[in-house]
């Protein structure tokens, strides 16, 4: 047997690695931080196309080349080149007529005679000369017109065929090839076909159509239907679609051609014996697809000459893109990329896009498939797993800002998380980060019974393990500390463009003591007129708070709350603003606005300065703008706690506050 070997071309390489769905959440967390739903980011991400896959095309570059197909399939469509044919076809059969009339009765039957054969040609022109302008009305007088050219009667009979079978092509896509030769029978054939079409339809419409009776259908007429239709939806779908392109033909050309046209079609009709089943067909299709743009006309400006079954196919094509272009934009409702048809995509841009939408679809099905993503009453959501991603991402980012060389607690994998070793080890626990003791894991192996010679000579033994012989290697114990991030939510943050750092800021401290320091306990609390404690899972999604007021001071509060209950660990506290204090906590819990501060806000705000003070908790407040009250604010509360200032740059903020971190962490 010979083989042959070439690139793999019937779709995406199966041998391909899978796409990282990771890089795709880290892509949108970008979005997620700056205020965009995750709806949002995931739609703005399928737009632009994969991270990390730069031969994959987003849906931006789809819509693009759909659009570039529909502008040039509107600068090569024509709508009158049938009404043209029409008119040189009827041109020449008259011009041969008359040549015919001027040569006197040469072209009669032999052994016809007439009494004056030249009054009978005179009155021959005559009425050829009282033909009216209109191509449609002209054709039907000449229906009855006795040729005495025998080219020119072949002439009107090819004018005939014309109109025949580009009328039957503009309602059944590929009718024309089917009557290229004139035949009886096979017009009697479509006849009954439009008469069975018809007949099944009226059965759907009153409930009594099976799948059966389809089958029976397509099976004797099939080869009139080259879009092979499954079932009569798809079906009605295609026969709907090409009407009313040929109705939107119509209204697209000039009210005189538009009325020649409409009279050559009806006449052509009933000669054919079809007006009466197309009137039929017609008013079915429109009511079961009344959403198409029936009658609506479209611009296009081409200049070959296109016959009407194929202009009616440009504008379907046309109404094709159009509607993929819309699904293409995803910007209306519930919009999914399921929406997209994959049979438009391919009849437009080829395989390869249908590849593209796939990988698409893909991504956004293993977001959800790997629990990145949830779907809650119809909103979509990130979920816990995607939180933890987007802090850890954060926290590398971070990490790869710090200056080279420079001491902290970097991203070193081949290190471990616990203090100093003991010498001495305890059995495993369910949640341990230790190092496991080998040694004594095996001996208690060992001691177990768990050791199984070898059955052959020179086969080493083996020693079989359970969960009661881990042991792991006991540490120094190291400090605990009480964490308070306190993130200024007011509307400034986002004025400033501080908003989506100050998020990312927050994720990457909680994803650095969750992961490096796990017995620390972490609390980051959100103020603008009021203060909440934020859990991790909504810190991504949320939102700057539209309302007046920078309660500092209710802060401070619940942040002492959280380290009076651990007062066995070490206090830390940070605070990011970008304003001094606003607004403070009255007795009945209702906050109080006051621009300029108030000096009751500011007392009650030092107050609780002093009381962190007092309970040994340095306050390092990072500084997001330069306002002169603010520095007087920040500096007065240095002095009071002895804590530092910073005043970092937005795209620093996460370096100054995990690097400040660390250092305190140190230090404990």
């Amino acid at each position: 047997m010979a083989y042959r070997y070439g690139a793999y071309d019937d779709g995406p390489d199966p041998l391909a690695p899978p796409y990282d769905v990771r890089s795709a959440l880290d892509d949108m967390g970008d979005a997620i931080l700056s205020g965009s739903t995750p709806l949002d980011a995931l739609r703005d991400l399928l737009k632009r196309g994969l991270p990390g896959a730069p031969d994959r095309r987003g849906l931006d570059d789809l819509l693009r080349q759909v659009r570039q197909r529909r502008r040039e399939l509107r600068e090569n469509t024509r709508l009158d080149s049938t009404l043209e044919r029409a008119r040189a076809l009827l041109d020449k059969a008259i011009g041969q007529e008359r040549s015919e009339l001027q040569r006197g009765s040469g072209g009669r039957p032999p052994g016809e005679q007439s009494p004056d054969p030249s009054d009978d040609a005179r009155f021959r022109e005559a009425a050829l000369d009282a033909l009216p302008s209109d191509t449609a009305r002209a054709i039907q007088e000449l229906s009855s017109y006795d040729w005495r050219s025998a080219a020119a009667r072949q002439t009107f009979d090819e004018l005939r065929d014309l109109l025949r079978r580009e009328v039957l092509d503009s309602q059944f896509r590929g009718m024309r090839d089917a009557l290229a030769n004139p035949d009886p029978a096979a017009m009697e054939r479509v006849r009954q076909m439009m008469s069975d079409l018809n007949d099944m339809l009226d059965r759907d419409s009153r409930g009594e159509h099976t799948q059966q009776d389809f089958d029976q259908f397509m099976e004797k007429y099939g080869e009139m239907f080259p879009e092979n239709p499954r079932n009569l939806e798809e079906l009605v779908d295609t026969l709907a679609r090409r009407a009313a392109a040929a109705q939107r033909l119509l209204a697209s050309l000039t009210p005189e051609q538009r009325e020649e046209l409409a009279a050559l079609i009806e006449q052509t009709l009933e000669q054919a014996g079809l007006a009466e089943q197309m009137r039929r067909l017609g008013d079915a299709l429109y009511s079961r697809r009344p959403d198409l743009a029936w009658g609506t006309p479209e611009r296009v400006s081409g200049e070959d000459p296109m016959g009407m079954g194929d202009a009616v196919t440009a504008l379907q094509d046309l109404a094709d893109l159009g509607d993929l272009e819309t699904s293409l934009r995803q910007d209306y409702p519930g919009a999914r990329l399921d929406d997209i048809d994959e049979d438009a995509i391919r009849r437009a841009l080829g395989r390869s896009a249908v590849d593209d939408l796939e990988a698409l679809r893909q991504v956004e099905r293993e977001l959800e498939a790997q629990g990145y993503l949830r779907r809650h009453r119809g909103k979509l959501e990130l979920t816990p797993k995607a939180v933890r991603r987007l802090g850890e991402t954060a926290l590398r980012r971070v990490f790869s800002s710090l200056e080279a060389g420079r001491r902290g607690d970097h991203d070193q994998r081949d290190a471990g998380t616990a203090g100093e070793l003991t010498g001495s080890s305890r059995p495993w626990r369910f949640g341990d980060e230790q190092p496991l003791d080998v040694v004594r894991t095996v001996v208690n192996g060992v001691r177990r019974g768990g050791s199984r010679t070898g059955a052959l000579a020179g086969t080493p033994a083996r020693v079989e393990l359970s969960v009661d012989d881990f042991e792991v290697a006991e540490t120094e114990r190291r400090t605990a500390a009480a964490v308070c991030l306190l993130v200024d939510l007011s509307y400034s943050m986002a004025l400033r463009g501080t908003w989506a750092v100050a998020k990312q800021t927050a994720l990457a401290l909680q994803s650095l003591v969750a992961t490096k320091f796990p017995q620390d306990a972490v609390q980051i609390i959100g103020f603008s007129n009021y203060a909440r404690v934020l859990q991790p899972e909504e810190l991504a999604g949320l939102e700057w708070d539209m309302v007046q007021g920078t309660n500092l001071h209710h802060a401070l509060l619940i942040a002492g709350r959280h380290l009076d209950r651990h007062p066995d660990f070490e206090p830390v506290v940070l605070v990011v603003t970008d304003g001094e204090p606003t607004a403070h906590l009255m007795r009945n819990g209702v906050p109080r606005f006051d621009w300029p501060p108030s000096p009751e806000t500011v007392e009650l705000t030092l107050a609780e300065v002093d009381k962190m003070t007092r309970r040994r908790a340095t306050l390092n407040v990072f500084m997001l703008a330069a306002d002169e009250r603010l520095r007087d604010f920040v500096d007065e509360v240095a002095r009071r706690n002895g804590g530092r200032v910073f005043a970092p740059s937005a795209e620093r903020l996460g370096e100054y506050v995990v690097s400040d971190f660390l250092r305190a962490r140190r230090r404990k």
